[in-house]
């Protein structure tokens, strides 16, 4: 009884975990994205607050690029694998 409990939860635990990192991945990507296409229409606006505004937004674009760049090297290496 106790091993077929452990073996379900360990299961659950698996499954949900999976999902929600590929849930969080996706989120990664998207926010990417949307920080980039930002910044570019940041960067052709004229007014010194668009440019500055621009600048701010690479506080967030750096941490994601490289999340970015991390998940593409990991499943590039699960696929090689």
């Amino acid at each position: 009884m106790i091993s077929t409990v452990t073996t379900a939860t360990i299961t659950t635990i698996t499954t949900s975990t999976t999902g929600l990192a590929a849930s969080l991945l996706l989120l990664a990507v998207l926010a990417l994205l949307f920080f980039l296409i930002q910044k570019e229409i940041l960067s052709a606006a004229s007014s010194s607050r668009a440019l500055a505004m621009g600048k701010v937004l690479n506080i967030a674009i750096v941490p994601l690029v490289l999340s970015f760049i991390f998940i593409v090297v990991v499943k590039v290496a699960s696929v090689l694998k």
